[in-house]
């Protein structure tokens, strides 16, 4: 398994419409940890491009994410909002489609990476067992006790634990706003609960920023934890200048429909507060809100433009990828050492 081979328990968690490079995914794989690039909003083409890149840096395993497609929302559900953003911004088509899912599975398979990982709901046991088949290993994105069970039930190796600490868009297999009403689980009660219910390698990932943190999921009993916002200010990240600069100031977080239709956490800012309803409508609106969004980056307008961040985004440092790898890694170390040693002198 490819957890068992790093030289480090971090995973580059990926971070699809920027971020994600394979500067940044070879970065963290040559520190010995595992680099993922984010094949999201990406054509199967392209994606191809980057994974050859990223072959080019490093020889080491890496992995790459995929969304797994969602149904088409009715028109009549996102149709108003889309009407009355389109009263104060530039709006585009809200159109839906399957992120090119099926070309990229048969791209992976023609072209095998060490780890796929899927994010918005499982693949089939089948689709499963053609990437087992080349040699792939399957992590499937887990929010639920039942997500992971059915993720397991298919094949998945392994399960990405991320709690509601995260940023960008909720791993939810099924975004429904009747689930608003319900506490979304924090990572290590999650961690927690997924450890009691299935016997596969766990990944957490929501809120860690800090060697401290990534003991402290280890220690819940967690094989790894998959970082992201930590890595956004790293100079190999594709990070927009205006998310790298956000994220340093102590802005809280919220979740939001309001961008893409999906839940997703980042910034708090006028747009989320002043659209607290969006519908549930993923990927039109996120199609829709392109224009608006594009022209916010441009203007260096942070009020209308998604800054997703996870809860603890204040605390990411400006390092390469590397130093941060090993630094996070250093850190866990001394803070697992100093936790056994704290407990034996209770005793």
């Amino acid at each position: 398994m490819v957890l068992d081979e790093l030289g480090t328990p971090i995973v580059l968690a990926p971070m699809a419409g920027g971020p994600s490079t394979p500067e940044l995914a070879a970065a963290v794989c040559e520190a010995g940890g595992l680099g993922f690039l984010a094949a999201g909003y990406l054509p199967a083409s392209e994606l191809g491009v980057r994974i050859k890149a990223t072959r080019a840096l490093t020889t080491r395993a890496f992995g790459v994410n995929l969304f797994y497609p969602s149904e088409p929302s009715p028109t009549a559900r996102f149709s108003p909002y889309i009407e009355e953003l389109s009263r104060e911004f530039p709006v585009g088509d809200a159109k839906h489609d399957t992120d090119d899912w099926d070309a990229k599975l048969d791209l992976l398979v023609a072209d095998p990476v060490a780890v796929v990982s899927s994010t918005f709901g499982c693949p089939s046991a089948a689709e499963i067992a053609r990437l087992h088949a080349v040699g792939s290993e399957m992590w499937v994105t887990v929010t639920t006790v039942a997500e992971a069970r059915q993720a397991v039930e298919a094949g998945a190796d392994v399960l990405v634990a991320q709690g509601t600490e995260a940023g960008g868009h909720r791993g939810t297999f099924a975004d429904d706003p009747a689930d608003d009403l319900v506490d979304a689980l924090g990572l290590l009660t999650l961690v927690q609960l997924l450890r009691a219910a299935v016997s596969v390698p766990i990944v957490a990932a929501g809120g860690i920023t800090t060697g401290q943190a990534v003991a402290g999921v280890l220690a819940a009993g967690a094989a790894a934890a998959q970082i992201g916002t930590a890595f956004l200010r790293c100079p190999e990240a594709g990070t927009a200048p205006l998310i790298r600069a956000a994220i340093t100031e102590d802005t809280p977080t919220m979740l939001t429909r309001a961008f893409t239709g999906r839940r997703a956490r980042g910034l708090r800012n006028r747009f989320m507060v002043e659209h607290p309803d969006a519908p549930a409508a993923y990927p039109e609106i996120h199609y829709a809100t392109g224009p608006l969004r594009a022209a916010a980056r441009t203007e260096g307008n942070a009020d209308a433009v998604n800054l997703w961040a996870g809860q603890a985004h204040s605390l990411a440092p400006e390092l390469p990828a590397g130093e941060l790898v090993r630094t996070l890694s250093a850190d866990a170390k001394n803070a697992l050492e100093r936790a056994l040693s704290l407990r034996i002198q209770t005793y």
